[in-house]
């Protein structure tokens, strides 16, 4: 059993939770991602990988309750358990692979929507354990949503936030302050790495191959069961289908067909709405004798 040793809100609906997990912290590795199970009757719930601390032996995840799996898992509280916590899973970030003399010389922008800044965090510290200080934006509806904002600015000073309403630094999305940074500004940039919400990665990567830009997205939104068997995150990449799970779940933004993945991960929507609503009536303590 995995203990929960900190839970801490960030946002309304998201939180933090460090996990005692020695094995995993051990082998983790920016870009991964794991599954966590609640208990016996608990469904398969891969979570990105926010911090690790192969010393302590714990492993930091961030989770949103948007469906009744997660809602379950919010509900826990320091020093309950997960009865399963499994990973590291998914290869590793491409760059980790880079030569010392490689890394110094590669600008990164990375572009973290919503919970995007929970797998972009572990990358930028890694770049910044090495000496690299990379470019960050971060996007939020508003400025109460933005996520880890102190963390990011603890590694690099090149922290730029984007709020839809204006509420905090850039007003507008994650692309107009790209677009300000590259032709506004003259910023250059040999990689962008963005992780987010599906249509903001597709419009991150519209933008990025009008400015002729190296992009890399995270695909970890398309997963189910973390494994390939489902079949649920196949994409296709380069004409080709992938699954994201196991062959990602990072890829070449300017290869994904991201319309196929919007559409694939719309599938199960309505299913996931009334399972919420449900795990909703039984954390409040009535009892649905309806069933899905």
């Amino acid at each position: 059993m995995f203990q929960i040793l900190k839970k801490s809100q960030l946002a309304p609906s998201i939180y933090l939770m460090e996990v005692d997990a020695p094995r995993v912290a051990r082998a983790a590795q920016p870009g991964q991602f794991l599954i966590v199970i609640v208990d016996e009757r608990g469904e398969r719930i891969p979570l990105t990988i926010c911090d690790y601390d192969a010393e302590k032996g714990t492993v930091t995840v961030v989770i949103q309750a948007i469906g009744a799996s997660t809602m379950r898992i919010v509900a826990l509280k320091e020093g309950d358990r997960f009865a399963d916590f499994v990973g590291p899973l998914g290869h590793p970030s491409e760059f980790i692979h880079y030569t010392p003399e490689r890394l110094a010389a590669t600008k990164f922008m990375f572009v973290a929507g919503g919970l995007g800044a929970a797998p972009v965090y572990p990358q930028v510290k890694w770049l910044a354990e090495r000496g690299v200080q990379a470019d960050v934006i971060i996007g939020a509806k508003n400025e109460n949503l933005i996520l880890l904002e102190e963390e990011f600015r603890s590694l690099t000073p090149n922290v730029h936030i984007a709020t839809d309403d204006g509420s905090k630094g850039y007003k507008g999305l994650v692309t107009g302050l790209l677009k300000e940074l590259v032709v506004g500004q003259g910023r250059h940039y040999d990689c962008v790495v963005a992780i987010g919400p599906m249509i903001m990665m597709k419009f991150v990567a519209s933008t990025t191959k009008e400015l002729n830009i190296p992009t890399i997205v995270s695909l970890n939104t398309l997963m189910v069961d973390g494994t390939g068997m489902c079949g649920a995150c196949r994409v296709t990449v380069g004409g080709k289908v992938r699954f994201a799970c196991v062959e990602g779940p990072e890829f070449d933004a300017h290869q994904v067909d991201f319309d196929e993945a919007m559409r694939r991960q719309g599938m199960y929507r309505t299913i996931e709405e009334r399972r919420w609503a449900i795990e909703a009536e039984r954390l409040a303590g009535h009892q649905c004798n309806i069933g899905l």
